[in-house]
């Protein structure tokens, strides 16, 4: 059943995003959304896998109307990992996803201080989700993702775009 749901959601995928940047289009000019970079105290990152999209991503979404980048970020985190800040998230760049559309761009922000309780069960929108090492990272990680660890980590420099 799961490779099944993994060939339709491959099929669909595309469209499905252009439906979404679409439909965005009409109410609002550019798109912005929000990730976080979010390392336990072992350094292990939080990643997430979504129903709708392949691979394993920090986690995030869209900053809705009226809502601040960290807000945005904030509520993300809890409603996709249960993990609320218990200190400052640091703003770490803003990059444009033109993999998405020439006017998406992605604010990320380093999350150290935080509490979770549990790891959420697996629902509608987030399938799986857990810490990593950044030497072990799972199968299907993310360029972005992997680009972003090595910005924050590595201390590589900074690519305005979003791989």
């Amino acid at each position: 059943m799961g490779e099944r749901l993994n060939r339709i959601r491959r099929k669909f995928e595309p469209m499905l995003r252009r439906i979404f940047h679409a439909w965005f289009l009409l109410v609002r000019g550019m798109t912005l959304g929000v990730r976080a970079v979010v390392l336990d105290a072992d350094n292990r990152v939080f990643l997430v896998r979504h129903s709708y999209i392949a691979g394993w991503y920090l986690p995030g979404g869209g900053v809705d109307l009226g809502e601040s980048m960290e807000q945005a970020m904030r509520r993300e985190l809890k409603e996709e990992g249960d993990i609320d800040l218990t200190g400052d998230a640091v703003l770490h760049g803003i990059f444009l996803n033109s993999h998405v559309s020439r006017r998406d761009h992605v604010a990320v922000y380093v999350v150290r201080h935080f509490r979770q309780d549990r790891l959420p069960a697996p629902n509608h929108e987030i399938v799986e989700c857990g810490f990593f090492a950044i030497n072990a990272l799972p199968e299907g990680t993310t360029d972005g993702t992997r680009q972003r660890l090595a910005e924050v980590l590595d201390g590589r420099p900074l690519i305005a775009t979003w791989r």
